[in-house]
């Protein structure tokens, strides 16, 4: 049995994740920052943790994972606010990658994006590109760290059921949000996976095969 925190509580990866992870035993808190989002949280079976990640300092963020053995970060600020994003996609979460060598949490998975890195190829003027250096630094910083990481790029994501099937590398395309969280609590429990970059849509190969390969 893992202890593992999820940073992000209330996304629709994370809800997913945390069932997954509950139901195979291992022990959840869920970090999350609207209080109105308590009870869907709760629902999961996890430890509901509200706290605004974007408001906390590394100090604060290292209290908050002392104890546990991994950490999921699953946050982002949705969009839409370019300085918010920043905030919370590149501050927030560099802090949550130093809070976790603080407080000595040696396992780290990222869920970004596929093709997310400073050669992304986003325009200035693409309101997407705020998010596109956001992931790209907060990823750069989580490499070079001395964490036990790894990062995930899905695809387009969609709200297709899980498949248990994936593609890893191959040209962009579209995975469901159902088999992202599977491919999380697969990489948990994977040390190949440390250390490793893995983009990946749905595609035709087990999820726990694919990421042996």
């Amino acid at each position: 049995m893992a202890h593992i925190v999820v940073i992000g509580g209330h996304g629709k990866v994370a809800l997913q994740l945390a069932r997954i992870l509950t139901e195979r035993g291992d022990e959840v808190s869920s970090v999350f920052r609207n209080p109105d989002h308590s009870a869907d949280v709760a629902a999961t079976n996890v430890q509901p943790v509200v706290a605004d990640i974007e408001r906390l300092d590394t100090d604060a963020l290292a209290g908050l994972l002392t104890g546990h053995d991994a950490v999921v970060f699953s946050a982002g600020a949705g969009g839409g606010n370019p300085a918010r994003t920043y905030s919370v996609d590149r501050d927030a979460a560099i802090r949550v990658i130093d809070a976790a060598a603080q407080a000595g949490v040696r396992r780290f998975v990222m869920v970004s994006y596929f093709g997310a890195g400073p050669d992304h190829g986003v325009s200035q003027g693409d309101s997407f590109f705020p998010y596109a250096e956001a992931k790209a630094a907060a990823d750069a910083h989580l490499r070079v760290s001395d964490l036990d990481w790894t990062v995930l790029g899905p695809g387009h994501l969609t709200l297709e059921p899980a498949t248990g099937r994936i593609a890893i590398g191959e040209a962009k395309g579209a995975v469901s949000r159902a088999d992202v969280a599977l491919v999380v609590a697969a990489a948990l429990q994977d040390d190949s996976t440390i250390g490793r970059t893995i983009e990946f849509n749905n595609g035709g190969v087990p999820i726990a095969e694919a990421l042996a390969r």
